[in-house]
């Protein structure tokens, strides 16, 4: 039930938001140099490889350093990346991921393998399900690059606090996905983003 809600909602989302991504996709080109688009490498389902979609909000190339962006201010970010990145239209074309079965619009957020490689036998429980869009975690975390810049360590404390705490926040959606839950996420998503 919950992919019949997925193929349509983001097939729907693509289709009223196209002249939208057009927009995204102009300004992208005419602020800095490379492609439109970002693919990463993430971890999904069964512990399986796939490439991410969002639009590109750093500067190319910028990425090669590290995979987490710290702060709201991060010198490797764009001018039209940091509006992207405030009310998260960056995350927009991950509805293609959708659409190719790759994602659900709701499960936990997919993390580079980089951090996957440090999950214990509990927290790798998260592999078992479709990672998404939006979940708990990513409500409850929604200004982690801040949280982050203020860190003496943010890599550290990414791995020590953050990651657990959102993993645990993970498992709360893996443990209930119903209907009710799937929708009462991105009804909260994307109030939050609008306030």
């Amino acid at each position: 039930m919950i992919r019949l809600f997925d193929l349509i909602l983001s097939l729907f989302g693509l289709v009223i938001l196209l002249p939208f991504f057009i927009l995204i996709i102009i300004l992208i080109l005419t602020d800095s140099a490379g492609s439109v688009f970002y693919l990463q490498i993430r971890v999904g389902k069964n512990d399986k490889d796939f490439r991410l979609i969002k639009f590109r909000t750093m500067r190319a190339g910028a990425d090669l350093g590290r995979s987490l962006t710290i702060g709201a201010r991060d010198p490797r970010i764009t001018r039209i990346g940091y509006f992207l990145r405030r009310y998260k239209l960056d995350e927009l074309p991950q509805l293609i991921n959708v659409l190719k079965g790759e994602m659900s619009l709701v499960g936990p957020r997919p993390e580079v393998r980089k951090y996957v490689d440090l999950y214990t036998p509990d927290q790798r429980r998260v592999l078992e399900v479709k990672p998404g869009i939006t979940d708990y975690a990513s409500l409850e975390f929604i200004d982690e690059n801040e949280m982050l810049e203020k860190a003496e360590n943010w890599e550290e404390t990414y791995i020590r606090e953050i990651m657990p705490a959102k993993l645990r926040l993970n498992q709360k959606y893996i443990s209930d996905p119903d209907i009710g839950n799937y929708f009462r996420i991105i009804v909260k998503t994307i109030a939050k983003i609008f306030r």
